[in-house]
């Protein structure tokens, strides 16, 4: 049984003089080389006031950046203050499954003893020296907001939780987002203590919302920065700020060195999904961008020029692995890439399944009857290789629901090395459920069928199934003849080239340092993060305080960004 919530223990963050961890920038010596500067600015600031919604300090790459946009909007000219959680929520989207934060610790909100203190003092440690304004979730609860939230969440049906709404916020839906995280599963199904767990994400979310509530009527912010935008607490204070008329931005670490993803209103998960095609369509492309663009997709293979990864030497002579695994490449090869289960389960009005696993079943059941076809199921590496390892494989689920395949369907494990690019081009087909591969596929006139939420949808280069039906009739026209589905690799080229060098905006000043803090703020000063001074840095600043759109014109770049 859950233990009653009560008021946390006051954190007062460390008394000792700021010593910075390894990888975090020191924010006393970057403001003492300003000569003053600094406290000039934080002084004379006048513009707009941005919430920084960074709530945890654990995460090491949201305390660094969320240090770099506080310095890079104060210096020009608006007011920030930042957000944490001082242990007041029972489950967040930092504690993941395993021995050092196990279920019976959430269960009866032991976090607040083992992993809330380190966390705040990390985030407030790394805050605190620029002097700007700092807003505890303690310091906007009484005992009373502890109490309903464990009541309000007692009373809500799990088996509907992703559709229950508090005051029109989505808090379901979120809180089952982060339980989810937590356990690194696609659903809930025979985990130990998951009803007690989801219940204290769900207080966890009630609470955050109170917060943020009353931090917007004291403080009155125009915008409010989040990382992702989703889980809880993120996505909580989004919906809360949304609903306020409090402009959203939302911001995610990026698959190439030095880059980051910045969206307005909604969650990178969904915008870049419904961003309009005339941001890139007419994009006037010189030989030297095609060339770089191209370079890059051809890096992807080894990650070479991303800071996001999963592959160490991945085995690209797919012809060799194929002879190995029994595949027959006389035949037409269609392949299926697969995502992590239970990464950003959210709501997507146009996926024609209701989640990663029914697509994989419903389609293996399908390819069963036809054998005219050699189908292959890459599982993501991510799944065993990402930050945190999914305890819930695609191999066990399938092997659940079929104890045996026909030999003409064959599934690569994650922690197999064969290139999925080298599968791709082998492949006749190639069918995605939500993974990036369909943005660098098309580009090289690869047929692509979107099941899911890939953002490859809707930009006109691929066919998106819009329902099961949908689905299974472009099923039925496979194999793709040569040319049946080519997309128009010119279009193609323009999207890739708008996704991974526009969309990812670049500040070159932070370098990869392989800690958890996963890069070093390589600037002399505070001053050095000054309008002018860093071209990706003026794009976030423009579309965080003037509402521009977050794209960064890198074609128009010369020399050093």
């Amino acid at each position: 049984m859950s233990s009653k919530l009560k008021m946390p223990p006051r954190f007062k963050g460390a008394t000792k003089p700021f010593t910075p961890e390894k990888g975090f920038a020191s924010w006393p010596d970057l403001i003492a080389a300003s000569k003053g500067q600094w406290e000039t600015d934080v002084k004379s600031a006048a513009g707009p006031r941005v919430l920084i919604g960074s709530n945890t300090g654990m995460h090491g790459a949201v305390t660094n950046l969320d240090g770099v946009l506080a310095a890079g909007l104060t210096k020009a000219g608006a007011q920030v203050g930042r957000v944490f959680c001082d242990g007041s929520m029972p489950a967040c989207l930092m504690p993941t499954y395993g021995e050092a934060t196990p279920p019976d610790m959430i269960a009866e909100f032991g976090l607040v003893n083992r992993l809330c203190k380190a966390c705040f003092n990390r985030g407030t440690n790394n805050h605190r020296p620029m002097g700007l304004p700092e807003f505890r979730y303690s310091d906007h609860l009484k005992q009373e907001d502890f109490s309903e939230a464990q009541s309000l969440a007692a009373s809500v049906d799990l088996a509907s939780i992703s559709d229950w709404k508090l005051d029109g916020i989505a808090v379901g839906e979120h809180a089952l987002a982060g339980a989810l995280r937590y356990y690194a599963t696609g659903d809930l199904e025979g985990q130990p203590r998951a009803e007690e767990v989801q219940r204290r994400y769900l207080e966890g979310a009630i609470l955050t919302k109170r917060v943020y509530e009353r931090i917007i009527a004291a403080w009155k912010p125009e915008v409010c920065v989040l990382h992702h935008g989703i889980y809880s607490p993120q996505g909580i204070a989004a919906d809360v700020c949304r609903k306020a008329g409090v402009r959203v931005v939302t911001w995610v670490v990026a698959y190439r060195k030095n880059c980051f993803i910045f969206s307005h209103d909604d969650t990178y998960h969904h915008t870049m999904m419904s961003e309009p095609v005339e941001t890139w369509e007419e994009l006037d492309m010189s030989e030297a961008v095609r060339a770089e663009v191209r370079a890059y997709l051809e890096s992807r293979a080894s990650g070479g020029k991303d800071w996001i990864y999963f592959h160490e030497e991945p085995d690209s002579d797919f012809k060799s692995f194929a002879e190995k695994k029994g595949i027959d490449l006389s035949k037409p090869v269609v392949s299926m890439l697969t995502n992590v289960m239970w990464d950003a389960q959210l709501h997507y009005p146009a996926n024609a399944f209701p989640g990663m696993k029914d697509w994989i079943i419903d389609s293996i059941r399908y390819f069963i009857d036809r054998p005219d076809l050699e189908v292959v199921i890459r599982v993501h590496p991510a799944e065993v290789r990402g930050a945190i390892p999914s305890r819930q494989r695609v191999i066990d689920e399938v092997k659940k629901a079929f104890p045996e395949l026909p030999r003409h369907i064959h599934i690569i494990a994650p922690d197999e090395d064969a290139s999925t690019y080298a599968l791709a081009h082998a492949s006749n087909a190639v069918i995605i459920y939500g993974t990036k591969m369909g943005t660098e596929l098309t580009p090289l006139g690869k047929p692509v069928i979107v099941a899911g939420e890939a953002w490859i949808r809707n930009k006109g280069v691929t066919q998106d199934a819009s329902d099961k039906p949908h689905y299974f009739k472009l099923l039925d026209q496979l194999p793709a003849a040569p040319g049946q589905w080519a997309p128009d690799r010119e279009r193609a080229l323009r999207y890739a080239y708008h996704f991974f060098f526009r969309r990812m905006i670049p500040l070159p000043f932070l370098q990869p340092n392989g800690t958890g803090a996963m890069f070093d703020i390589e600037v002399p000063s505070v001053d050095e993060l000054a309008p002018g001074k860093w071209p990706g840095l003026d794009t976030i600043t423009r579309g965080i305080l003037d509402g521009a759109p977050f794209v960064f014109n890198a074609e128009h770049q010369g020399g050093d960004l």
